[in-house]
C-alpha cells in the first residue's frame, strides 16, 4: 500500500520511525532500560519499539518515547500511523469478530445431537480452527447489567463488570454473547494470556487503545497473583479513567471465594493484600446465579423445542434443579473422563450405569458396585488389580470437572421424613442400607441407558445384586429387567427377594409362576399377600382362582372388591367366563349387580357380547335397562344401531338423535352416516361437522370415507384435507394412499411429509409398505429410513418381516438389525420364529439372543421356545433349574385379604 499524500509505504515508514527511535536515543546518551523507566513503559516494550519485524508499537507508547527523547509527537504519530496502513486505535488484541469463543475458554458444551445452537464463530486467529456449535443462549438478570455497561461503552464512556459466580454457571458464555454488539461496531478485543496472565496484562495494559475489550477471564489469575495483582489492579483502574484511552469496557469473571477474599477487609494491625482490588471491584461487580429460574427455564424450554439439541438433551437431566450451564459445561468433560479412565474406574461407571438402566434408584451402595464390577474387567486388566484397586478407582472417579461435577460421588441420602400414621411405606420395612452410596452423574446416567442399552450385564452383577440390594422396589426392578432379558433364574431369586420386602409386584410375578406351574394353592397364598400391599391385578388373578375352584360367591366378593378399587377386569372376566360356559342367568345377575355398585360398562358389554352371538332380544333388554337405569348415550346408540339392523329405520334414528342429544358424538357420527346413506348429503355433512366441532373428527373421516366409495373424489379430498385443520392427520395418510394406488406418487409423497411435519410419520411407513408390494424395494427402504430417523423403527421392523415372508432372508437381516439399532427389535424376534419354523434354529438363536439382551424378549413364545428354562447372564442356554415352591413370608405385612 501507498501513501500518496507522504509518498511512504508502511515498511518505509516504519524503517523511518525506528531510524528517529534510535538517533534519538543517541542524541539522549540512554540505554533501552533507562528509557523504559523514564517513560513509564516496560523494559519489553521499548525493546518491541526498537526491534526490527516486531509489531508497529501503539500511539500511546509512541507518545510516551517521543516525549523522553525530545521527538516531535505529531510527526511521530504520523509516521506510526503510516506506518499502521493508516488506521488509529491499535493496539493489543484482534477484531472481536476474529475471535472463536471457545478461545475465550466459553466452555464446549460437546457436539449438537440435533438441530443448531447460536453463537459466534471465527477463526481465533490459528488458520483453520474447528467450528463448534454452542447451545442457544439464554438472557437472565446479569446479562441486562453486562447490556448496559456494553451500551455506555459503545456511547463513549469506559465501563467495567466482573460476573461472579460458581464454576460453569455461564460466566463468561455471557460476556461473549454480550459484546457480540460491539463486534458489529468494529471492536477489538484483547486476552492477555502469554506468558502468564498477570504478566501479560501488567507488560500491555497502558499500550490498550480506545474501542477495545479487555477480557480477564477468570480474574482471580490476574488480580490475584501475589507477585504483581495489585499492580494489575492499579493499571486497569488507570485505563479506566484516562479520557484520551477511552471508550474501553474491561470484563471479568470470578468465583465466589475469590471475590469474598479480595473484598475483605484486613485487621488494623496486619498488611492489606488486596486493597487496590477490592477499591477496584467496588460497584462494578455482578452476580450470576448456581440455577436457572422458571423464566429462565421456560425459555430455554422454547429453543429446545425450536429444534436446538443441545439444550433440549440438558434439560432432560437439569430441568428439576435448573443447572443447566453445569451440564452442558460438564458433559462432554465427563464423558471423555469415562473413555479415557483406567479399567476398574470404567467397570465401575459401567456397572452404575447398567444399575440406573435397569430401574436401582439413585443413591448405589458401594459394596454392590464393586462386587458388580469384577466381572466387567477384562481378564488381562483384573490380573493387574492390586489390592487397592477400588479405592483407587472411586478416588479417581470422585475428581471434578466443569460445574464441580464428578463421574461418580458419595452422597448422603437426606432422611425421609412421613408424616405419622398407622401404615408405613413398604420400603419402610427394610433396614436402611448400611455402608457409603454413590450417585452417578446424571450425563454418565443418561449416555449409559442408549450406549448400553443393548447390553445384558455379566453374571456379578446379578449376583451383587442379589447380596446387596434391599430396597424391594430395586430388586423388583432388577427382577423385571432379568424376565425380560430371559435370565428367568436371576428373575425368580431376585422376585423372591423383593416379594419378601412386600414388594406386590414380585408377589404378583412369583404368583403367576405357581400358577403357570400348577400350584394354585401357592399362587392364592401369593396373590392374597399381594393384595394386601396395594395389588389389583392380583384382585383379578384371585377371582378367577376361585371362580376355577368353584366357589362363585368369593369369586364375586373379590371382583367387585376390586371394581369399587377401579378395576372392572375381574368383574368382566367372570361375567364373561360364565356366559361362554351358557350359564346365562348368573352372568346377567353379576352384570346387574355391577351396574348397582356404579359400573354399568360390564351390563353394556354383556348385551354387546349377546348381540354378536345372535341373542337379539336378550341383548335389546339389557341395552333397555342400561337406558332406564342410567340414562346410558352408549346404550341408547347401541339400542339405535340393532334397531337399523332390524330394518326399524324410523326407530333407529328417533334413537340415536337421542343419544346424540345426550352429547354422545359417536351418535351424531352415526346420524351423519345415516343422513349419507338416505341420500341426504347437505344434513350429513351438518351433523358431521358439529361431532367434529365437540372433538370428534373421525366424524370427517367416516364421511370421506363414504364420499370416496360412492366415487366424488373430489369431495372426499376436500374432507380429508379438511381433518387436518383438527390436528388430524389420518386424512392426509389416507389421502397419500389413494393417490399412490392411482398412481399419483408424487402427489402421495408430498402428502406423506406433510403428515410428518404434523408430526405423525405412519404416511410414510404406508408408502413404503405400498411401494414394498408394488416391488419398489428402494424406495420404500428410503421411506423406512425416513420413518425410523423420526421414531417409527417399526417401518423398517415391517419391511423385513415382508423381505421374510418373500424369501429375501440377507435383505430381511439387514433390515432387521437397522430397525434394532433404532429401539425396536420385534423384527428380530419375528424373524427369529419364522427362522425356528423353516428349521434355521442357529440363526433364531442369533436374533433372539440379540432381543433378549436388549430386553424384548418378555413373555416370547420363540424364547421360551429355544430357551426353556432361560438364559445365562452371559447368554448360554441355562440348564435346568427348580425354583423353590415355598411362599415367600413377608416380614411385617398386613393380614391376607379374604
Amino acid at each position: 500500500m501507498h501513501d500518496e499524500r507522504t509518498g511512504r509505504t508502511p515498511e518505509s515508514a516504519l524503517a523511518e520511525l525506528r531510524r528517529r527511535l534510535e538517533a534519538g536515543l543517541v542524541r539522549a546518551g540512554l540505554n533501552k532500560s533507562q528509557l523504559a523507566g523514564l517513560a513509564g513503559l516496560s523494559r519489553g516494550t521499548v525493546q518491541e519499539a526498537f526491534k526490527a519485524g516486531a509489531r508497529v508499537p501503539s500511539a500511546l507508547t509512541m507518545a510516551a518515547l517521543a516525549r523522553v527523547l525530545k521527538l516531535s509527537t505529531a510527526e511521530m504519530e504520523e509516521l506510526r500511523r503510516d506506518a499502521a496502513g493508516g488506521v488509529s486505535g491499535d493496539g493489543p488484541g484482534r477484531p472481536i469478530e476474529q475471535w472463536e469463543p471457545h478461545a475465550l475458554e466459553v466452555h464446549p458444551a460437546g457436539p449438537a445431537p440435533g438441530g443448531s445452537g447460536s453463537g459466534g464463530s471465527g477463526s481465533g486467529g490459528s488458520g483453520l480452527v474447528e467450528q463448534r456449535v454452542l447451545p442457544g443462549y439464554v438472557r437472565r438478570e446479569h446479562d441486562r447489567l453486562l447490556a448496559e455497561a456494553v451500551r455506555e461503552a459503545a456511547q463513549g464512556r469506559s465501563r467495567m463488570l466482573v460476573l461472579v459466580g460458581e464454576s460453569s454457571t455461564g460466566k463468561t458464555r455471557a460476556c461473549w454473547e454480550a459484546v457480540q454488539p460491539l463486534a458489529e461496531k468494529g471492536w477489538r478485543l484483547w486476552h492477555p494470556f502469554d506468558p502468564t496472565r498477570a504478566e501479560a496484562a501488567l507488560e500491555e495494559l497502558h499500550e490498550v487503545g480506545p474501542r477495545t475489550v479487555v477480557w480477564l477471564n477468570e480474574a482471580q489469575y490476574y488480580l490475584g497473583d501475589r507477585a504483581v495483582g495489585e499492580r494489575v489492579a492499579a493499571a486497569v483502574h488507570a485505563l479506566l479513567i484516562e479520557p484520551e484511552r477511552a471508550p474501553v469496557l474491561v470484563l471479568g469473571t470470578l468465583w465466589p471465594e475469590y471475590f469474598k477474599q479480595y473484598t475483605a477487609l484486613s485487621a488494623a494491625d496486619r498488611d492489606d493484600p488486596h486493597s487496590r482490588v477490592r477499591k477496584l471491584l467496588a460497584g462494578r461487580t455482578a452476580s450470576v446465579p448456581n440455577a436457572f429460574d422458571a423464566p429462565a427455564l421456560a425459555a430455554a424450554s422454547v429453543l429446545a423445542a425450536g429444534g436446538d439439541g443441545l439444550l433440549a438433551d440438558a434439560l432432560t437431566r437439569a430441568r428439576v434443579d435448573g443447572r443447566l450451564s453445569q451440564d452442558l459445561a460438564g458433559g462432554p468433560a465427563l464423558l471423555e473422563r469415562y473413555e479415557n479412565g483406567s479399567p476398574a474406574a470404567r467397570a465401575l461407571l459401567e456397572a452404575a450405569m447398567d444399575a440406573r438402566r435397569l430401574g436401582v434408584g439413585l443413591h448405589l451402595p458401594q459394596a454392590f458396585l464393586t462386587d458388580a464390577a469384577v466381572d466387567y474387567l477384562h481378564d488381562s486388566d483384573w490380573d493387574r488389580l492390586t489390592e487397592d484397586w477400588a479405592e483407587k478407582a472411586y478416588a479417581e472417579l470422585a475428581e471434578q470437572v466443569h460445574g464441580k461435577q464428578a463421574q461418580l460421588r458419595r452422597v448422603t441420602p437426606r432422611p425421609q421424613r412421613r408424616p405419622p400414621g398407622p401404615s408405613a411405606p413398604a420400603d419402610a420395612l427394610t433396614p436402611r442400607q448400611g455402608g457409603p452410596v454413590f450417585r452417578l452423574a446424571d450425563y454418565l446416567e443418561q449416555h449409559g441407558s442408549t450406549s448400553r442399552g443393548p447390553q445384558c450385564p455379566p453374571s456379578s452383577f446379578w449376583d451383587a445384586a442379589y447380596t446387596h440390594i434391599t430396597q424391594p422396589d430395586n430388586l423388583d426392578a432388577l427382577a423385571e429387567a432379568a424376565e425380560n432379558r430371559h435370565r428367568l433364574q436371576w428373575a425368580y431369586h431376585l422376585s423372591l427377594r423383593a416379594a419378601d420386602g412386600g414388594n406386590f409386584n414380585a408377589l404378583d410375578r412369583l404368583a403367576n409362576m405357581r400358577a403357570l406351574a400348577g400350584d394354585l394353592e401357592g399362587a392364592e397364598a401369593l396373590y392374597k399377600r399381594a393384595v394386601a400391599h396395594g395389588s389389583i391385578h392380583a384382585l383379578f388373578r384371585l377371582a378367577l382362582i376361585r371362580e376355577e375352584a368353584g366357589d362363585q360367591v368369593g369369586a364375586e366378593t373379590i371382583a367387585l372388591h376390586a371394581n369399587e378399587r377401579g378395576d372392572i377386569t375381574a368383574l368382566f372376566s367372570l361375567v364373561q367366563s360364565r356366559e361362554e360356559a351358557g350359564d346365562r342367568e348368573s352372568a346377567e345377575a353379576l352384570a346387574q349387580r355391577a351396574a348397582d355398585h356404579g359400573n354399568f360398562y360390564v351390563l353394556l358389554l354383556l348385551a354387546q357380547m349377546r348381540e354378536v352371538t345372535g341373542h337379539r332380544e336378550s341383548a335389546e333388554n339389557l341395552y333397555q335397562c342400561a337406558v332406564d337405569d342410567h340414562n346410558g348415550a352408549t346404550a341408547l346408540f347401541r339400542l339405535a344401531e340393532m334397531r337399523r339392523h332390524a330394518g326399524d329405520w324410523k326407530g333407529a334414528d328417533l334413537l340415536t338423535q337421542r343419544a346424540a342429544s345426550h352429547g354422545d358424538t359417536s351418535a351424531m357420527r352415526r346420524l351423519a352416516e345415516m343422513r349419507e346413506e338416505a341420500g341426504d348429503r347437505k344434513s350429513a355433512e351438518t351433523l358431521a361437522r358439529h361431532a367434529a366441532g365437540h372433538g370428534d373428527t373421525s366424524a370427517l373421516m367416516y364421511l370421506a370415507e363414504m364420499r370416496e366409495r360412492a366415487g366424488d373424489r373430489e369431495s372426499a379430498e376436500t374432507l380429508f384435507q379438511e381433518t387436518a385443520d383438527y390436528g388430524i392427520t389420518y386424512g392426509l395418510i389416507r389421502l397419500a394412499e389413494i393417490w399412490e394406488s392411482a398412481g399419483e406418487r408424487k402427489s402421495a409423497e408430498t402428502l406423506a411429509w406433510r403428515a410428518a411435519k404434523y408430526g405423525d410419520t405412519s404416511a410414510l411407513v404406508r408408502l413404503a409398505e405400498m411401494r414394498e408390494r408394488a416391488g419398489d424395494r428402494e424406495s420404500a427402504e428410503t421411506f423406512a429410513r425416513h420413518a425410523a430417523g423420526h421414531g417409527y423403527a417399526s417401518a423398517l421392523a415391517r419391511l423385513a418381516e415382508m423381505r421374510e415372508e418373500a424369501g429375501h432372508r440377507e435383505s430381511a437381516e439387514t433390515l432387521a438389525w437397522r430397525a434394532a439399532d433404532h429401539g425396536d427389535t420385534s423384527a428380530l424376534l419375528r424373524l427369529a420364529g419364522m427362522r425356528v419354523e423353516a428349521g434355521d434354529r442357529e440363526s433364531a438363536e442369533t436374533f433372539a439372543r440379540h432381543a433378549a439382551d436388549h430386553g424384548s424378549a418378555v413373555h416370547s413364545d420363540v424364547a421360551g421356545q429355544l430357551w426353556p428354562y432361560g438364559l445365562d447372564p452371559e447368554g448360554t442356554p441355562t440348564r435346568p433349574w427348580t425354583g423353590s415352591a415355598e411362599v415367600p413370608q413377608v416380614s411385617g405385612s398386613p393380614e391376607p385379604a379374604d
